[in-house]
């Protein structure tokens, strides 16, 4: 399977645990992912801690893809991994919030399992501009959101 990845870093002028407590409210993401929800269908009921499961439904309507995901790495207040164990989305991702002199620096990262071998490879070639705008830009808004939030 070929893999896409996508890194993307925010800095964030807000203290680095405002940033951890908005990024882990799986079901408050959709503030700052447009055309996303997000619920937590198993572990604690909050998506806290190895072994939580939570699903993202991003698009319109009925018209959209269902990311399934399982932490698989739970460290807070620095970082979280997951597994996407979806039909269309696979892989791993993860986050992690790193304290700096005037704030927080989010960083987001993924690694998905393209599927097709070289079709795969290169559908993401042509569409990972897009992700990596459409991510960009939910990133901004949740620094928007936690400096906000946080004064």
């Amino acid at each position: 399977m070929a893999n896409g990845h996508i890194a993307l870093r925010v800095p964030v002028r807000a203290p680095a645990s405002a940033v951890w407590d908005a990024v882990t409210d799986w079901e408050a993401q959709g503030e700052w992912m447009p055309a996303t929800r997000v619920r937590v269908v198993g572990g604690d009921g909050h998506g806290h801690g190895i072994g939580a499961r939570i699903e993202a439904f991003t698009g319109f309507g009925r018209i959209g893809v269902l990311d399934t995901m399982v932490v698989t790495e739970w460290r807070p207040p620095t970082w979280c991994a997951v597994e996407h164990t979806g039909r269309v989305i696979r892989g791993t991702g993860d986050f992690r919030v790193d304290e700096v002199p005037d704030g927080a620096v989010f960083t987001w990262s993924e690694d998905l399992d393209l599927p097709a071998g070289m079709l795969g490879a290169l559908g993401w070639k042509l569409i990972s501009p897009f992700v990596r705008l459409a991510v960009r830009h939910s990133l901004t808004r949740l620094a928007h959101s936690v400096v906000g939030r946080s004064g």
